[in-house]
């Protein structure tokens, strides 16, 4: 397996956290302001709905605070039955920007239940083509990664693949190691790192941890074999076990 062949993502993850679907509105702006000036295919975002042009991918999105607080709201989690809005799952939204080879994101925020899943940012980039190949960079990753981490304030993120996640994990509540890895400064301090670690903070809020300035291969047992090492002395620093919800009172 090659790195072409793998299904790398960028994501950001943060556990409650109640806000409006304007104030998430407000960290959505802030964003795709940012991400723009990552690569020239991040100018423009598509959303679905009825009777857009079909020469388009969707409905064009505006990066603005009253359109995402629009897209929010319409995003609202809801029951099956009723249709009644379910306000402590918050809202969520999908968008791309290309009808091939697109980048697609999904948003989930301002949710404050402890069941249902992590807030999140999700980043997938095109499966092949020319973008993909100028997106899997160390700089243009962590361009991103600080992107999500500015605007959104998780408590983690990271850019890695599907498959190296999964070999490296060892339970589902946990936090994630990746490629490149994002560490809010709130869960507490990093340990020392082998080489060839590269750390870069982030503003205030916390640290990008590069692993490797090329590509972390699942397919590398060398590179499965150090992002695990990464990962155990992160584990040791209390920086790797997630918070458990209490189980629900009856």
């Amino acid at each position: 397996m090659q790195e072409a062949d793998e299904d790398y993502y960028v994501g950001a993850y943060w556990g409650p956290r109640q806000e409006t679907a304007l104030e998430c509105a407000r960290r959505a702006e802030l964003f795709f302001h940012m991400l723009a000036r990552c690569d020239p295919t991040f100018t423009q975002w598509y959303g679905a709905g009825r009777g857009f042009p079909r020469e388009l991918p969707g409905w064009p999105v505006r990066p603005e605070l009253k359109e995402w607080e629009s897209l929010f709201l319409k995003g609202r989690n809801r029951t099956d039955v009723g249709r009644e809005v379910i306000e402590d799952l918050g809202f969520r939204q999908y968008v791309w920007n290309a009808k091939k080879e697109a980048t697609k994101l999904h948003l989930s925020c301002g949710k404050y239940s402890p069941w249902g899943g992590p807030n999140l940012c999700l980043l997938y980039p095109p499966r092949q083509g020319a973008v993909r190949e100028r997106l899997l960079r160390a700089p243009a990753l962590a361009e991103v990664l600080t992107c999500m981490a500015t605007a959104w304030d998780p408590d983690y993120a990271i850019v890695g693949s599907t498959e190296m996640v999964r070999l490296v994990e060892k339970s589902q509540w946990e936090r994630q190691v990746g490629w490149l890895t994002y560490l809010s400064r709130r869960l507490g301090k990093l340990p020392p790192l082998p080489a060839p670690v590269r750390i870069e903070p982030v503003g205030t809020l916390g640290w990008l941890l590069v692993l490797s300035p090329e590509p972390m291969t699942a397919s590398n047992p060398e590179h499965v074999a150090f992002t695990a090492r990464v990962r155990e002395l992160l584990d040791r620093a209390g920086l790797i076990q997630l918070p458990r919800p209490e189980p629900a009172s009856e």
